[in-house]
C-alpha cells in the first residue's frame, strides 16, 4: 500500500527537519545493530495509507505500537490477523458492545475496516523495540505526530479526536476545539479501563457528532473474520 498524496506531501516537509533526520538515523542504526524494532520498517506509515488528511473524520490515538512478535502492523490499537487479540483491544471490544448491543465481538484483532472508512488510528510514537514498551519515546516521533494532528485540525471541519489516557491527552494541546469534538477519557488499558472507560460511550458520541455535522457516520462493526 501506498502513503496517499497529502500525507506523502507532509512527510515529505517533515523528513526535511533535522529532528526527522535524527531518528531517522537512530532507528536505522538500531536496525543495523540487531535491534529488532516493530512494526516491520514496510509498515511504520501504515496508517496513512488508508485515507487521506481531508477525509479523516475519526483520530483515535494510542501511545507506542505493541512490542510482541507479529503484533504491530502501523495501526493504533490493531494487530494482524492471526494474532491474539490485546488486552487493551479486548476492553475496546467489550465498550462496543456495551454501546451497541448488536456489536458482535470478532475473533480478531485487526482494525483496517476502520481505517478504510476515515478513522485515522494514530499512535504518537511509530516503532518501538521488541519487548521494551516505549523504548522509542523521546526520539522525535512525538514532533512528527504533532504535526499529523495540527495538520487534521487545521485542514478538516468537525472531527473528532478520540483521546485516552495522559500520553494521548497531551496531544489535545494542538487540536481546535472550537471546530472539532475532543473526546477524553481513561486508557482501556486493564489497570485503568474500570476508572471510566467503560461506559464513556465515545464511540457512539462520535458517530452522533459526524451525523450532526452531516457527515457519514462509521460503522464500528467488524467482519467476524477477516
Amino acid at each position: 500500500m501506498k502513503i496517499k498524496p497529502q500525507w506523502q506531501e507532509l512527510l515529505n516537509i517533515e523528513q526535511e527537519k533535522p529532528y526527522f533526520s535524527q531518528l531517522d538515523t537512530e532507528i536505522t542504526n538500531q536496525r543495523t545493530a540487531g535491534d529488532v524494532i516493530f512494526p516491520d520498517k514496510k509498515d511504520v506509515f501504515s496508517a496513512f495509507c488508508y485515507q487521506d488528511i481531508t477525509d479523516i473524520k475519526v483520530v483515535i490515538l494510542g501511545q507506542d505500537p505493541y512490542h510482541g512478535e507479529k503484533q504491530a502492523h502501523g495501526l493504533a490499537f490493531s494487530v494482524q490477523p492471526g494474532i491474539k487479540v490485546p488486552p487493551s483491544l479486548v476492553n475496546i471490544y467489550k465498550e462496543l458492545a456495551n454501546e451497541y448491543s448488536d456489536f458482535n465481538i470478532p475473533e480478531h484483532g485487526c482494525l483496517t475496516e476502520w481505517a478504510q472508512q476515515g478513522v485515522l488510528l494514530l499512535n504518537t510514537v511509530l516503532t518501538v523495540k521488541q519487548a521494551q514498551a516505549h523504548s522509542h519515546a523521546k526520539l522525535g516521533w512525538e514532533q512528527f505526530t504533532d504535526a499529523v494532528i495540527a495538520k487534521i485540525s487545521e485542514e478538516n471541519s468537525n472531527c473528532v479526536f478520540i483521546l485516552w489516557g495522559a500520553y494521548a491527552q497531551k496531544k489535545g494541546k494542538n487540536i481546535n476545539s472550537k471546530k472539532h469534538l475532543v473526546l477524553s477519557g481513561p486508557h482501556p488499558s486493564p489497570l485503568s479501563a474500570y476508572r471510566g472507560f467503560f461506559g464513556c460511550q465515545h464511540f457512539s458520541k462520535t458517530n452522533e457528532w459526524l451525523s450532526a455535522n452531516n457527515k457519514k457516520t462509521i460503522n464500528w462493526h467488524l467482519s467476524e473474520n477477516i
